[in-house]
C-alpha cells in the first residue's frame, strides 16, 4: 500500500502559468471542446445521458484519489480545506444527477447550469491557473483533466443542449442558487460541530476572508450578507457573458448565411 501510494504521490517541478504543462493541457480542452460542440449536435438523449454519467465518474474518481493523496500527505489526518464541495467541483456532482434523471425538464435546469456557471468555471481555471499547481504529479493531472472536462462538456452543452435564451440563465441561476445555499449550510454545520482546520466552501465562509479575484474586494467592505448577493449576481454576471456570446454567435451564423442566400438570388437574377 505504501509503495502505491508512493506512486500516486510522484513529484514533478511546479508547472507555471502558460508553462509546458499548461499550454499542453490547453491544446487537447481546446481541441476537446472543438470535437463536443461538433459531436454533441443532434445526440440522442440516452447517449447524452451516458456521457453525462462518465463524465461525472472520471471526475468522482479523481477527485477520490485527491482526497487520498492530500490526507496521505498529511499522516491521514482529514484536510477540511480539500473538502470536494467548491463551485468548480459542483459540476460532477450535477452532472451525475443530470445523467441519472429520466426528469426532462429537471435535467434542462441542470444542463444550463453545466453549460453556463459549470463552462465559466472550468474556462477560468484553464485559462489562468494561477493557484492550482503543485509539485504532486497527479493532482496536476486531477486539476487539468477536472477543470478541462467543465469546459469541454460545457461547450458541448451550450452550443448544441442549452437553449441561446434569457430562460436558460434563469434555469442556471436556480441550480447554482441551490448549491450555493448548500455551501452555506455546510459552512455553518462546520462552523459550529466539527471546528477542525480550515473549512470554506465557496469561499463564502464568514470566518475567512474571500481569496477570488475582484469578490475579495467587496468582503471588506459590505456586510456578509451584502457580499454573498454580490457573490451570487457576479458569477451570474459571467454565466450572462458565456450565454451572450453563445447568442452573438449564433446572431452572426445566422445573418452571414442569410446574407449568401441574398447575394445568390441577386446574381439569379
Amino acid at each position: 500500500m505504501d509503495k502505491f501510494l508512493e506512486f500516486l504521490d510522484g513529484q514533478m517541478q511546479t508547472p507555471t502559468l502558460y508553462g509546458w504543462f499548461h499550454l499542453l493541457a490547453l491544446a487537447i480542452v481546446i481541441g476537446g471542446a472543438i470535437i463536443a460542440a461538433i459531436k454533441m449536435k443532434n445526440i440522442s438523449e440516452r447517449k447524452l445521458r451516458v456521457i453525462l454519467i462518465v463524465f461525472s465518474a472520471i471526475l468522482l474518481t479523481f477527485e477520490v484519489y485527491k482526497q487520498l493523496i492530500f490526507s496521505y500527505h498529511s499522516n491521514w489526518d482529514y484536510q477540511w480545506y480539500a473538502f470536494p464541495f467548491q463551485f468548480c467541483s459542483t459540476p460532477m456532482y450535477v452532472g451525475l444527477v443530470a445523467g441519472i434523471t429520466k426528469n426532462k425538464r429537471f435535467r434542462d435546469y441542470l444542463l444550463a447550469f453545466l453549460g453556463t456557471y459549470g463552462l465559466f468555471s472550468g474556462a477560468a481555471v484553464m485559462f489562468y491557473p494561477s493557484t492550482v499547481f503543485i509539485q504532486t504529479i497527479g493532482i496536476n493531472i486531477q486539476t487539468m483533466v477536472h477543470h478541462g472536462g467543465l469546459a469541454v462538456i460545457g461547450v458541448g452543452l451550450l452550443c448544441n443542449q442549452v437553449k441561446p435564451h434569457p430562460r436558460s440563465l434563469i434555469m442556471g441561476g436556480a441550480v447554482f442558487a441551490v448549491t450555493m445555499l448548500m455551501a452555506m449550510g455546510m459552512n455553518q454545520i462546520h462552523n459550529r460541530f466539527i471546528q477542525d482546520g480550515t473549512f470554506n466552501m465557496f469561499f463564502i465562509n464568514p470566518l475567512y476572508e474571500n481569496g477570488i479575484p475582484i469578490l475579495s474586494l467587496f468582503q471588506p467592505l459590505v456586510s456578509h450578507q451584502m457580499f454573498l448577493l454580490i457573490y451570487f449576481f457576479g458569477f451570474g454576471l459571467c454565466a450572462f457573458v458565456v450565454l451572450g456570446f453563445r447568442i452573438l454567435v449564433e446572431r452572426i451564423i445566422i445573418y452571414r448565411s442569410t446574407k449568401v442566400v441574398i447575394d445568390r438570388n441577386r446574381v439569379v437574377e
